[in-house]
């Protein structure tokens, strides 16, 4: 079953890893932060080795988005993402497993103080309504 796990971030300040921009994230004591950054590796590798991660990418400041929209019978590009939106997409990782219990207790692992992080289910192949 595949999922997406999509890293949810503020757009001010951007940077990457999010976590390191997020408030509630600087003040933690820097030993919590450390364990946090440590606890997240950890689970990177774990998935690695269980042949779960799939791949990843963080993605780049969203004002350096184009949209593309169809009008008048052509694609018309506009500037940035939604200017409205408080939230953007920071990155993503594509995994592989064996449930969805899996997958959820995975997306937890991802989450920290502040932090949105949205599990996915991959169309037809979690199925179309995981519920």
């Amino acid at each position: 079953m595949k999922y997406v796990l999509l890293i949810h971030s503020n757009p001010q300040p951007w940077g990457h890893p999010t976590a390191d921009y997020l408030a509630a994230h600087q003040q933690l004591p820097a030993e919590v932060r450390e364990q946090l950054n440590a606890d997240f590796e950890e689970t990177l590798g774990e998935m690695q080795a269980a042949g779960e991660l799939l791949g990843g990418e963080a993605l780049g400041d969203p004002t350096t988005s184009r949209l593309y929209r169809w009008a008048d019978g052509a694609p018309v590009p506009t500037a940035g993402p939604y200017s409205e939106t408080k939230e953007h997409l920071a990155g993503f990782f594509l995994i592989d497993v064996a449930s969805p219990e899996r997958a959820e207790q995975i997306a937890a692992r991802f989450a920290g103080p502040d932090e949105t992080v949205e599990l996915r289910p991959v169309m037809g192949s979690a199925g179309d309504d995981p519920a």
